[in-house]
């Protein structure tokens, strides 16, 4: 008898629910992902008027610490990584030979790209 008293009532909230008026809503949520917004690399944004506003590309073979500080995600640490790497195993020959730097991989490399030369 329970299970009969059970299923009537689950049977009648079913057809009342479907009879009733309200209107079905949508809920949209944003991804984390469709949140980020991505910024122009240095070479797709316009170019600079004047030479004077030509910003310098620092040269690792023979930059100072507090020079290689300056590039984006190389701070004081990795720059005195990379001068004890240039007098351990000479200059870099091309600006990809900065990932045999401990704690430079690809992806700081690619950040650095439009800013090193080894000139």
């Amino acid at each position: 008898m329970a299970g009969t008293a059970a299923f009537l009532l689950l049977a009648a909230g079913y057809f009342l629910g479907a009879r009733s008026g309200a209107e079905p809503y949508r809920v949209e949520a944003l991804s984390p992902a469709a949140e980020t917004v991505a910024l122009p690399r240095p070479s797709e944004t316009a170019a600079p008027e004047t030479a004077e506003d030509t910003p310098d590309k620092v040269n690792i073979n023979t930059a100072s610490a507090g020079e290689l500080d300056t590039l984006p995600g190389i701070g004081a640490q990795r720059a005195a990584d990379i001068i004890a790497d240039r007098e351990a195993n000479g200059p870099f020959r091309i600006p990809e030979d900065l990932t045999r730097v401990p704690g430079i991989g690809e992806g700081i490399l690619e950040g650095l790209i439009d800013y090193i030369t080894v000139e």
